[in-house]
């Protein structure tokens, strides 16, 4: 049997990037009272402490089965505001993909562009993944603005992409190449890596 993926903390300018913990409930119950993160991930729409502990319980297991790494965006006070995953599920190609959201409290901080830029330098640098993807719907501009300032070039509008709510909605198909590492607003220069070996 595999090992579990252990998920690092990692300094993100004035956050931190960790792991999950069951203190972390104050801010699955806030984003479960957004409009729209409810919508595009698993975290529950209507909050009980049963559902918010099994949300948590969710983003250890995808360690524990290395099907990615989620991490809580946290303040310097450790104040936790938002979230950042790397999904690993087509890594055997080569890819990878990103998905984030901060709670509305916390947004135009700089939550959600700290924690991509730091995530995205992690899974390129260290981990050596050859591509990183990522899916924005097309009114999105915040999320957009965030994608792009980490390097991410837009390819592409995928018609009917994702399931959203009760609707299918149209995305914004985003990638990062390994040997692309430039992004902008951080002053990363573009490095190539040493060769992914797809194990």
């Amino acid at each position: 049997m595999e090992q579990p993926l252990d998920v690092p903390e990692l300094a993100a300018g004035e956050f931190m990037l960790r792991p999950w913990r069951l203190s972390d409930l104050p801010l699955v119950r806030e984003a479960s009272e957004d409009d729209y993160i409810p919508l595009i991930t698993t975290v529950p729409s209507s909050y009980s402490e049963e559902a918010g502990v099994a949300f948590i319980e969710r983003q250890w297991s995808r360690a524990t089965t290395r099907a990615g790494y989620t991490f809580v965006i946290a303040a310097c006070s450790d104040r936790p505001v938002g979230h950042v995953g790397l999904w690993l599920k087509n890594l055997a190609e080569g890819r990878a993909s990103l998905g984030y959201w901060v709670v509305k409290s916390a947004r135009g901080q700089g939550a959600a562009a700290a924690a991509v830029d730091t995530v995205v330098d992690w899974a390129l640098s260290d981990l050596r993944i050859p591509r990183l993807e990522l899916w924005v719907e097309p009114w999105n501009m915040a999320s957009i603005r965030t994608a792009e300032r980490a390097g991410f070039q837009r390819e592409g509008l995928l018609r009917s992409w994702q399931q959203v709510g009760d609707e299918r909605r149209d995305m914004f198909m985003y990638s990062l190449l390994n040997h692309e590492r430039c992004c902008p607003g951080s002053g990363r220069q573009a490095t190539a890596a040493a060769p992914w070996s797809g194990s």
